[in-house]
């Protein structure tokens, strides 16, 4: 295992996001956080802290997020491991499935899943997904519509959804 990590602000992730860390293992991306993220592991599982200009892996992903941030990509695609257990996974493969431009609600995916009454696990699910932006959970909206939950915060959701012109869509912000 090659775990290390980067932190990262650019003027247009600052504007939009602010910092981030990218966690990489190996020739993977392993996870995105915020300052404040809510399931943030401790910061001793991302290993030493790197220069993300000379770590071609980070460097890679931190030039994707820049263009997309930009609005000059619609998609992220660099290598990337989401660990978690069989349900999580299910759930982040769904997130990855809702279309930029687009949202969809908790209970909506617990739905797909077969079952309604799963909304809240499926919010913890969306929760304690490592690969913010890269797995849009911030295309998971509440039932009305509403911005709700986001790990790295409702501002930085608000952020995404309008860059991606899903926010008409996403109803009133509470907060």
């Amino acid at each position: 295992m090659d775990i290390r990590h980067a932190k990262v602000t650019s003027p247009r992730i600052a504007e939009g996001i602010g910092e981030v860390t990218i966690v990489a293992d190996g020739d993977l991306v392993t996870g995105i956080y915020f300052p404040g993220h809510w399931t943030k592991p401790d910061a001793a599982a991302f290993g030493p802290e790197t220069d993300a200009a000379s770590d071609p892996v980070i460097a890679g992903a931190v030039d994707q997020l820049r263009d997309y941030l930009r609005g000059e990509r619609d998609t992220l695609d660099f290598a990337t491991r989401a660990d978690g257990n069989d349900f999580e996974k299910r759930v982040w493969a769904m997130l990855r499935g809702i279309p930029r431009g687009e949202t969809m609600t908790y209970g909506q995916i617990a739905e797909q899943l077969g079952d309604r009454s799963l909304a809240r696990v499926v919010g913890r699910a969306v929760g304690h997904n490592p690969l913010s932006i890269i797995v849009p959970c911030h295309r998971v909206v509440g039932a009305d519509g509403s911005l709700t939950g986001y790990a790295g915060g409702l501002e930085r959701k608000r952020f995404l959804l309008e860059l991606e012109g899903a926010l008409q869509d996403a109803g009133p912000t509470l907060f």
